[in-house]
């Protein structure tokens, strides 16, 4: 039993955005938490207060944030996202995230493989970690929605990721200060010997927002997840089942609600070219509704339910995760890619773009932090293709 009951709303959204804000405040302005990802520092907030016994575990509050505040983060996200920049300025790193990205698929098979009789529901799970290890949190949302494991194993699943997620940063952070790993991967000639201090808030810096911005940003946004998912109902009553399960495996890509959102999103992008102008400040909103989300995750995570319930979960994403990170660095070294590089590109896909930016910015690689959100952004668009096709795929497997 918590001190604040499930259904005392206000209280727990004051607590939601308070612990988003001190995460973000943290992150930007505390010395002592400028190497900590804000994310992870959300999280570890929320874990404290649920371990504590002060917030519950479950109440109708969280489930707002999954269903309406993380639909309405994609569109936020991906409205600034400029394909010509990519290619053009950012075609390299872009070439390493995704076959970074072709590491987390096949951890995710191996995974599988290996422990596909000790761990229920694995193929959803398998599904949901390959969509979230290539995009991040908003695309853990979406493939849990679309393929609705029971409670205890997404609550399982989350702590093991949650923990997973804060050994694989230390990794990162500690091969970025490797002596050993600059002498086999080379470093980039402007980030040697640099000392300087750094924080998020030389990234997230005072920009021109106006009221005009945040209302068409908003309004654009949740008019794409309105249509995206009422196309997604009126398709599935139209085309219905067949039995076969390729068609109707096919047909649930097909009118899945959350793909569906990610390409309209991507068409309305290409469409408006460089008149994007009006969706200012889209980024920041959509970044804020993923700190509300990383929240959220954090509060069923418990270390003695971990211990209990989740080891071979953690386990498997660890699998996912080292399988990355090898194939990453292996193939990084192959196509003389820099260590900055490689270590972006491998937190890009397991922990998203806003922490790869808080990586970059901590570490002091600022020429790396714009392209490695924007390229990040891509695996909220890929993430949720490539779940749905591990998913599809390790169902065959005998």
């Amino acid at each position: 039993m918590s001190w604040i009951s499930p259904d005392n709303t206000l209280t727990l959204w004051a607590f939601v955005m308070s612990a988003a804000a001190a995460a973000i405040y943290l992150e930007q302005n505390c010395r002592l938490f400028r190497k900590i990802p804000g994310a992870v520092i959300a999280l570890l907030i929320a874990l404290l207060f649920s371990n504590l016994g002060i917030i519950p575990l479950d109440s109708p509050v969280y489930d707002t944030v999954w269903g309406y505040v993380v639909p309405l983060a994609i569109p936020l996200l991906l409205f600034q996202l400029d394909l010509n920049a990519i290619i053009k300025e950012s075609g390299r790193l872009l070439l390493l995230f995704l076959l970074s990205s072709v590491g987390t698929m096949i951890g995710a098979v191996i995974g599988f493989t290996l422990l596909k009789n000790h761990i229920p529901e694995l193929d959803k799970i398998s599904g949901i970690i390959t969509a979230s290890y290539t995009g991040g949190g908003v695309n853990f949302a979406a493939m849990t929605a679309k393929l609705n494991p029971s409670q205890d194993m997404t609550a399982s699943t989350i702590v093991a990721d949650n923990l997973m997620m804060a050994v694989y940063f230390l990794i990162l952070i500690s091969l970025a200060a490797s002596s050993a790993a600059k002498r086999i991967w080379h470093t980039l000639p402007q980030h040697r010997d640099n000392d300087a201090e750094h924080s998020a808030a030389d990234y997230w810096t005072a920009k021109p927002i106006s009221l005009q911005n945040i209302a068409v940003s908003l309004a654009a946004s949740i008019i794409l997840v309105a249509v995206s998912f009422g196309l997604s109902a009126y398709l599935k009553t139209l085309i219905g089942t067949s039995g076969h399960i390729l068609t109707d495996m096919l047909t649930g890509f097909v009118t899945d609600k959350y793909l569906l959102l990610t390409t309209l999103t991507l068409a309305f992008v290409l469409l408006s070219g460089k008149k994007k102008h009006f969706a200012n400040g889209s980024q920041e909103l959509g970044t804020y509704c993923i700190y509300l989300f990383f929240v959220v995750i954090g509060i069923p995570a418990s270390i003695p339910l971990i211990i209990q319930n989740a080891p071979l979960l953690f386990v498997f994403t660890l699998i996912v995760a080292m399988t990355n990170l090898l194939l990453t660095l292996g193939l990084g070294k192959l196509f003389k890619f820099s260590l900055e590089e490689i270590l972006l590109a491998c937190n890009a896909n397991i922990g998203g773009p806003t922490t790869a930016a808080a990586l970059a910015i901590s570490q002091g690689w600022k020429t790396l932090v714009g392209p490695i959100l924007i390229i990040g952004t891509i695996g909220y668009i890929v993430g949720n293709y490539l779940g749905t096709i591990i998913f599809t795929l390790i169902q065959m497997l005998p």
